[in-house]
């Protein structure tokens, strides 16, 4: 409340009132990238929130490709508030962070038998055939069924070439600080190519 304002003129207010509870503010969480540490908050009408402290894995969604995995928060690389809080590797809503490819490239592998690492490789053949002999035996109806997935299958190319160094980069969707997660979704067309651009911007500072 702003009854210790002065007023508009610049004479002083009469306070006629006390200090509110419902009129409390909190500080604010400045969630960080670390081992997760989750502080429960009772709030108004006894509901709880969740004040993520330190947080370092969430669900992520690969939304071309439908598919959720359970990944690590590798680095944050970009805040459009503020540099400070990439600095400080501070985790807030709509903040891009690294997330570690592992599992999706995992289950990629599986639905469409495509190693993403491999793609665009010349050792690609090589290390293929070398796999090819560990791999389990696949059934003739499962390559095929594999090989007709992949004939209809497309992929950004800004997102696969990401595959070759293991990361990916991601939107946080939720507010680590008040849910005490951070969930997101991994960046794909022009959202990517956007944010690509403020990182090289970034880089040449």
């Amino acid at each position: 409340a702003s009854r210790h304002k002065h007023r508009a003129t610049g004479g002083r207010r009469n306070i006629h009132q006390k200090k509110r509870k419902y009129e409390m503010g909190r500080p604010s969480a400045l969630c960080k990238l670390g081992a997760k540490r989750v502080r429960p908050v009772r709030c108004r009408g006894g509901n709880m929130k969740y004040r993520g402290l330190r947080i370092d894995a969430g669900n992520f969604a690969w939304g071309s490709e439908n598919c959720t995995k359970k990944v690590r928060v590798l680095d944050v690389v970009y805040n459009s508030t503020s540099n400070e809080l990439v600095r400080t590797k501070t985790l807030t809503k709509n903040t891009i962070v690294q997330i570690d490819a592992q599992p999706y490239l995992q289950w990629y592998m599986k639905k469409y038998g495509v190693d993403l690492r491999k793609k665009g490789k010349k050792g690609a053949k090589v290390a293929a055939d070398a796999k090819e002999e560990v791999e389990e035996k696949k059934s003739r109806h499962v390559i095929f069924k594999l090989k007709a997935r992949e004939a209809k299958q497309k992929m950004d190319p800004a997102v696969e070439e990401q595959f070759q160094s293991g990361r990916l980069l991601a939107s946080i969707a939720s507010r680590p600080g008040q849910s005490g997660r951070c969930d997101g979704y991994v960046l794909e067309g022009e959202e990517l190519t956007f944010y690509k651009r403020k990182l090289e911007k970034k880089k040449k500072q």
